[in-house]
């Protein structure tokens, strides 16, 4: 919607975004005082005019992990999948992946409790200080992106250094220390077959520090009085080698697949998987992050849990394109950078709808 001059001049975005920051009382504090206009800073930026293609038109691959050890056929198998859905559309379903259904409820539930909690309690853990292992807050972008989306978010550190046990929620504390060591596990199973599938020694990923890092982001979407003016999470790709999404049965999550956004409805049991540009980088292109995005809602309360599988902990190792997958016609494309660059690159350009991937391209 176009707004006037005088509508325009009358409308201060800075202060509006701090006002509500400082609430500490996020998207569920705004719904809980019954609004029925979301504020204008929540009004989506992009106009996205790509198709949508629903699960009857095409469906996002799903890989059976179960029963996998040692060199058999049915490894091989898992690893050709693997590689076909992290070329080409960068996004799988996984399940038989060791986490039992009831964890996956537990840490659902959990993370309800949290954002349900009274305000005054969940204040606490409220701050935009990302070195921090645990914090709860609005956007993490907030102040960087054109538009807020629609969610409030828990985030945690798990690996390395998480945090101290007595400084987690109380209301959930065991089912965070219990789901990520559960995920954490899947993670490292992923790094074995993402090795194989790119040809390398299963333990190849893992050696080069890839699975040392483990962040956990706890979303909660509120129902949405105006949905088709925001967005849940704005069209971006994750900055990390990859990312273990658990997501209830809401809906809203859609991937970007040849210029067409596809539902990505959730599985019973499973857990998506999406490469991240870090990814992207060391394997020189070859394996493709990709973009996706949530939808708001007025239908009901999502929540998901994204893990990120990189060391957000500054250190000073490079990454860059894999010696062993280069060669005199597969150059390399990008140059190296550590994951704090990288992530502060991210983090500072905001969701603006381009990648940051681009910004660490060589010139060819």
């Amino acid at each position: 919607m176009m707004k006037s001059s005088s509508d325009a001049a009358e409308y201060d975005r800075a202060s509006e975004v701090k006002a509500f920051d400082e609430t500490k009382a996020g998207v569920k504090g705004l719904v809980d005082a019954g609004i029925t206009h979301i504020p204008r800073f929540f009004y989506k930026s992009i106009c996205d005019d790509s198709p949508v293609l629903r699960d009857s038109q095409f469906s996002i691959p799903v890989i059976d992990l179960g029963g996998l050890d040692g060199d058999s056929l049915e490894r091989r198998e898992i690893v050709d999948r693997v590689r076909e859905a992290s070329e080409n559309g960068g996004f799988f379903h996984i399940v038989n992946h060791s986490i039992p259904e009831s964890v996956m409820e537990k840490m659902k539930d959990g993370v309800g409790r949290f954002f349900e909690q009274e305000t005054e309690v969940k204040k606490g853990f409220y701050s935009r200080d990302f070195t921090k292992p645990l914090f709860y807050n609005t956007n993490n972008s907030l102040y960087t992106s054109k538009s807020a989306d629609w969610r409030d978010t828990l985030t945690y550190r798990m690996a390395p250094d998480p945090p101290n046990l007595e400084d987690l929620p109380l209301v959930c504390r065991d089912i965070l220390v219990e789901y990520s060591k559960q995920v954490m596990k899947v993670g490292i199973f992923l790094f074995e077959l993402i090795s194989e599938a790119l040809g390398l020694n299963p333990n190849h990923l893992y050696d080069m520090d890839c699975a040392e890092g483990q962040l956990l982001l706890c979303n909660y979407y509120p129902p949405c009085p105006q949905p088709e003016l925001t967005m849940g999470a704005t069209k971006h790709a994750d900055a990390d080698f990859f990312t273990v999404l658990f997501q209830d049965d809401i809906g809203g999550l859609q991937v970007l697949n040849d210029n067409k956004w596809i539902d990505v409805s959730a599985q019973p049991g499973a857990l998506v998987v999406n490469i991240g540009d870090l990814l992207q980088l060391i394997t020189n292109d070859r394996f493709k992050s990709v973009d996706h995005r949530v939808l708001a809602s007025h239908a009901g309360l999502r929540i998901s849990i994204a893990s990120f599988f990189c060391n957000v902990i500054p250190t000073s190792k490079l990454y860059g394109p894999i010696k062993e997958l280069l060669s005199k016609n597969n150059p390399s494309k990008y140059r190296e950078t550590t994951v704090k660059n990288y992530i502060s690159h991210f983090r500072t350009k905001g969701l603006d709808g381009t990648k940051p991937l681009d910004h660490f391209k060589l010139t060819q």
